[in-house]
């Protein structure tokens, strides 16, 4: 399926996995909501802004909105839907990317991380697809991606010859987006919706991957591309609806499918 005259909206797109997916899709002919938070770099450790995304879109041929969206907020949320379709007449496209990983163990995390990660990583995306629903299905159907991670694997039954402490948060957030996206697939056969898992094989160094790693005083600004996820996701993007209810990894699909 071409993605020409479609429409996409990215959340997290103001740099790493979001930015190389926005500007893959806007590539491959979408017009793209550029949404994150950011409007502008308030510490070097974190470069990238909505508005320099959808700018670089834009110097190379493409059509992008930089929406201002906190994953946090519903009213945001459906703020950044309305500019979307206002300003492009339609959505195609959801990819669900923002999520923030909140360290520390049982004993240690604080009550207010734990609404804070549940609220970016799963409420928002929830929240977003509800928003989208409608725009999807008037366009006559569409594609969700729900960015996922490794962590979301099951350890399986111990005892644990390399226990280590954490972790568990962001495991369990991520296990319940692909549950929730298997039963969003299951739900939305038959408007035409295809939704599917990404995620990436390993570790990508992107400036929020190594944010609370990176020195503030002297920081690092060589940071891990993450081509094959836009890849991976475009590729997605292209398929038949019928193609829905994955769950993939970048590299693998990138090297079965020669991309």
């Amino acid at each position: 399926m071409s993605l020409e005259n479609k429409v996409a909206l990215v959340t997290g797109a103001s740099r790493g996995i979001g930015e190389y997916v926005a500007l893959e899709l806007a590539r491959a002919g979408a017009a793209v909501a550029v949404a994150a938070r950011t409007e502008e770099v308030k510490d070097p450790r974190l470069p990238g802004t909505i508005h320099s995304v959808a700018q670089a879109i834009t110097a190379g041929g493409g059509r992008a909105l930089a929406v201002k969206m906190d994953m946090r907020e519903p009213e945001s949320i459906a703020e950044g839907v309305r500019r979307t379709v206002d300003t492009f007449g339609r959505l195609d496209i959801v990819v669900n990317n923002a999520a923030i990983l909140v360290p520390g163990t049982i004993d240690s995390i604080q009550p207010r991380h734990i609404d804070l990660i549940w609220q970016v990583d799963l409420r928002g995306p929830i929240l977003l697809i509800r928003e989208a629903l409608p725009h999807l299905r008037a366009a006559g159907g569409g594609h969700v991606i729900n960015v996922s991670s490794r962590a979301a694997v099951f350890p399986g039954p111990g005892p644990y010859t390399a226990p280590r402490g954490g972790g568990a948060f962001y495991g369990m957030i991520k296990a319940g987006l692909e549950r929730l996206s298997q039963g969003l697939a299951m739900e939305f056969q038959g408007y035409g919706i295809a939704v599917n898992v990404l995620s990436p094989e390993g570790r990508i160094r992107t400036p929020g991957n190594i944010f609370a790693q990176n020195d503030p005083a002297n920081p690092t600004l060589e940071f891990e591309p993450a081509e094959k996820m836009g890849k991976a996701a475009r590729w997605l993007c292209e398929q038949p609806v019928s193609f829905t209810g994955h769950i993939l990894y970048d590299e693998e699909l990138c090297a079965q499918q020669g991309l």
